[in-house]
């Protein structure tokens, strides 16, 4: 930000109450144009503000559309403020009056028109309103679309100050912009926050027809990715939180803005997929590298010409060691990253997260962690205690909550917290620490799930396949369903009775390499409770809940197991069992 900006942002911020939405140097649009700042009010409308640093000295001349400036450059042309003001106001109306929800219909005064007014200004920051009022510049500018630098004081009267703003509106509504409307507002001019939808040429593409439901960030969601800033970041939050599209976001965010080398990593290799793809669809294959951890650490032996371990039952261990002993003794390069993004980093080990620290080039600095330990489902010994000071990850007071979940309907939720609720109790931890933090549900509703009791395993796949197939039929597509399963043999079977009812089926677990994982195919999804982390489907189906928990395994990590499965339903959940567990119990309680 220039002086002026920031002397104006500190009034906005303090003079204007919480209704009032400020985006700062935003591209708006395709063409990505970058009005300094863009306000919207409810009440009042939108409001496109240009702000210039200009001294009255060093304005030589200045006309319609441009202005002689004289800098440390020495003479240079610029903008009108206001013209360009002007103008980025222009295409954003011309951009949200093709949106029928947003223009008034007959009988309104201002039928055919935005339902609520917009306008433009310029923001003097060094030039006092006596200063303008003594020169001509009021010829060029109009005076009441100008606020000048004795108006922008600290000491300014507030209702003075959101006066100057609003009398830059040729007319008033008085009429109150609802909350879907304002995000649709939102939806159009920022494409990069809308959620399953491609980045569109908005400024060229007007004929794009628009969805029934607009999914967009929330503003809390949309404000982190926008603001995340320098240095080490570590968001908290809660499965179906959003916190994979802040990772994606933040990655093309990033790559619009240096010209290094990305590295995008998550434990699981179906969500690693599923986001390289993501990423692939917006150009940036090149300059980001999308991994699962163990994948990344086997590229980097290979090429630096480190020897890979042995195949055996700790050859995943011996990778890791491998590419830390060798960064150690600078076979393989520190810093290689201009950011380091970590997804799901509630299931990596200490001396993971502290060997990735030491892969951000320190003139950058950027690295982003992910991080929600009410799913960490590989063990306490590999979760264990830690801060992340301790693993070189440096950010005390740069820590975010997310709390609300927008991926499962409330019946959904209510289910997997009072199936978890005991295991997943709520605890705080000092900001170096790790919190374990609840979900607040975002109030969408669904269907109840179904919990069905059949006469054997057998029955319990006949069920599951015949009732994906009457949700097919009654048009929810193939791509939409998953079944989530904890046993191989459970797989298996159920592979098997979907393929026997000509249903398409990919089967996605470890000797068949999770790797081909296509997120576009119509088929049914065939997955691990494990390979399903970070994965969402509008209709998921648990089988064999009778057989769970494992007796072998800890009971509190078979909990966090099945709450993982369970809330990879958005919509509709179906667990099945033939004969009576702990886990049956549970649910039935």
């Amino acid at each position: 930000m220039t002086g002026g900006e920031k002397r104006f942002a500190r009034r906005l911020e303090a003079k204007l109450e919480d209704d009032y939405l400020v985006w700062y140097d935003v591209p708006v649009g395709s063409r990505g144009f970058h009005p300094d700042f863009i306000v919207l009010h409810p009440r009042r409308g939108l409001l496109v503000l240009e702000v210039k640093d200009w001294r009255l000295d060093t304005i030589k001349a200045i006309h319609r559309f441009r202005a002689s400036i004289l800098t440390a450059r020495g003479l240079v042309s610029e903008a009108n403020p206001l013209e360009q003001a002007r103008g980025y106001a222009c295409a954003i109306a011309s951009l949200l009056q093709k949106d029928p929800a947003l223009v008034a219909s007959g009988g309104h005064p201002y039928a055919g028109k935005l339902l609520f007014p917009w306008g433009y200004g310029a923001v003097l920051a060094n030039i006092t309103r006596r200063q303008f009022e003594s020169t001509d510049l009021g010829e060029v500018l109009a005076p009441h679309q100008v606020i000048c630098q004795d108006e922008i004081l600290e000491d300014v009267d507030t209702e003075a100050f959101q006066q100057k703003l609003w009398g830059m509106f040729s007319v008033q509504f008085g009429e109150v912009l609802t909350l879907p409307q304002i995000d649709r507002i939102r939806w159009h001019i920022f494409p990069e926050i809308r959620i399953g939808a491609a980045q569109a040429e908005l400024f060229e593409n007007t004929e794009e027809p628009l969805p029934d439901l607009l999914r967009v960030m929330d503003l809390q969601q949309e404000q982190l990715a926008r603001s995340l800033g320098e240095g080490h970041r570590v968001i908290h939050g809660v499965a179906g939180s959003g916190k994979t599209m802040i990772l994606a976001y933040r990655c093309l965010h990033l790559a619009r803005a240096m010209n290094r080398p990305i590295l995008a990593l998550c434990f699981n290799v179906p969500l690693a997929t599923r986001l390289e793809a993501l990423l692939r669809e917006q150009g940036l294959e090149d300059q980001v590298s999308v991994r699962s951890f163990h994948a990344w650490c086997r590229s980097q032996l290979v090429h630096y010409h480190v020897p890979l371990p042995s195949d055996g039952k700790d050859y995943a261990d011996q990778l890791v060691q491998r590419v830390i002993k060798a960064v150690d003794r600078q076979q393989i390069p520190a810093g290689q990253y201009g950011a380091v993004l970590i997804d799901e980093g509630h299931d990596f080990a200490a001396h993971w997260l502290k060997l990735l620290a030491q892969m951000v080039d320190p003139a950058t600095n950027a690295l982003l962690l992910l991080y929600d330990d009410a799913q960490s489902i590989y063990g306490k010994s590999r979760r264990g205690k830690f801060s992340f000071k301790s693993v070189g990850i440096q950010a005390q007071g740069r820590t975010t909550i997310l709390k609300l979940n927008y991926r499962n309907t409330t019946e959904v939720l209510r289910l997997a917290h009072a199936f978890a609720k005991d295991v997943l109790t709520p605890a705080d931890a000092d900001e170096d620490g790790v919190p374990l933090v609840l979900p607040e549900s975002s109030a969408r509703h669904g269907p109840p799930p179904e919990l069905v009791r059949l006469p054997s395993f057998s029955a319990e796949a006949d069920y599951i396949a015949d009732r994906l197939c009457a949700l097919h039929g009654e048009g929810t597509p193939w791509r939409d369903m998953a079944i989530v399963y904890r046993n191989h043999f459970m797989g298996e079977k159920l592979t098997s009775r979907l393929a026997a009812a000509g249903v398409p089926v990919d089967w996605l677990h470890r000797s068949h390499d999770s790797r081909r994982y296509r997120t576009g195919e119509d088929s049914v999804k065939v997955v691990t409770f494990h390979s399903s982390k970070g994965l969402e489907f509008p209709v998921v189906a648990i089988p064999g809940m009778g057989y769970l928990p494992h007796e072998h395994d800890d009971p509190e990590d078979e909990v966090r197991l099945m709450y993982v499965a369970m809330t990879r339903a958005m919509e509709r959940l179906v667990i099945t069992y033939h004969r009576e567990s702990a886990f049956v119990a549970r649910l039935a309680r």
